[in-house]
């Protein structure tokens, strides 16, 4: 459920898209972005960083496309949302005690810290990797093909990165059921 939660804009824009066209679809995106990082906020009382970051460049380049009548902003956006999310897991090797990918899977995850740097490099690695052929895509094909890559074949990259990535961690899991006796004990 939370995936199709975290994908919803996505489906709406791709939806919009191709009923509508690309500067309704960006409105239908930058809407439901809106709503999304506000139900968030009100549900769980914060924000989610990937939310925040994906709402402010949806509102500044899918504003600049309506404004300008221009669809290449929109394009730049997911590269742009990656390249600044490789940013930010490069200085989180730099800032604090662990990386950004230790602080979200330390609970689930038991590994040495050549691991977790590891880890962190290939996000950092797929990230500037799929900035890169969004724009390359973006610029060298139309925009009916640029938004099939966009929703599907991004998506697809993003599945199959997240397996392999699971299948280099799987060693690492930590034991489900030592996890369930260690909270028990503390009751």
């Amino acid at each position: 459920m939370q995936i199709f939660y975290d994908l919803l804009p996505l489906f709406l824009f791709f939806i919009a898209y191709k009923f509508l066209g690309i500067y309704s679809a960006t409105a239908v995106a930058i809407a439901a972005t809106l709503a999304q990082v506000a139900y968030t906020r009100i549900r769980h009382k914060k924000y989610e960083i990937i939310q925040v970051v994906t709402c402010v460049m949806i509102v500044i380049f899918g504003g600049m496309t309506l404004i300008l009548h221009n669809p290449i902003f929109i394009k730049w956006k997911p590269t742009m949302i990656n390249w600044i999310l490789a940013i930010i897991f490069i200085g989180s090797q730099y800032i604090g005690k662990k990386s950004i990918i230790e602080r979200l899977l330390h609970e689930k995850i038991d590994a040495p810290q050549h691991v977790w740097k590891t880890l962190n490099t290939m996000w950092i690695s797929f990230f500037l990797f799929i900035g890169t052929l969004n724009i390359i895509v973006a610029y060298h094909v139309d925009t009916d093909t640029w938004v099939n890559f966009k929703v599907f074949g991004m998506f697809g990259l993003t599945l199959v990165f997240g397996l392999i990535q699971a299948m280099y961690l799987s060693k690492h899991l930590k034991n489900p059921a030592k996890v369930i006796e260690k909270n028990h004990g503390n009751d």
